[in-house]
């Protein structure tokens, strides 16, 4: 009988480094063949910007609300709190009691940050 616990040589590795090295040649050449192979008439209506078909006005540096942002990310962190759910859906008969008590600290602290939220005032709109 083999034995299962066989270690790795780095000879295994090869087929990765080349395809390693193909990825960065294919990337490289291609930035180099559109460079080399490309239109070079640069008219200042060429130069301009373009902002969906309709013409550039004032400086695209304004201020803006943090708000956005907040919502931004309250969104992204519940939602990979969403996703974490779906295996323990997946899986729930199999976790037994157990489980379920670890979905609840789960979600009782999904419900602590978003109490938080809520009291910060974070997602009011002035």
């Amino acid at each position: 009988m083999e034995s299962a616990n066989v270690a790795s040589m780095p000879v295994d590795y090869i087929p990765i480094l080349i395809q390693l090295g193909v990825a960065v040649a294919f990337g490289v050449l291609t930035i180099i063949g559109t460079h080399l192979i490309g239109p070079k008439v640069r008219t200042e209506n060429k130069l301009g910007s373009f902002e969906s078909g309709v013409e550039v006005i004032g400086d695209a540096r304004q201020p803006f609300s943090i708000k956005y942002f907040v919502v931004a990310l309250l969104f992204v962190i519940f939602d990979i709190e969403v996703i974490f759910m779906y295996p323990w859906a997946v899986n729930f008969r199999e976790f037994g009691v157990q489980g379920l008590i670890e979905m609840f600290v789960f979600m009782g602290m999904l419900l602590l940050g978003f109490i938080y939220v809520i009291k910060k005032k974070a997602l009011d709109w002035d």
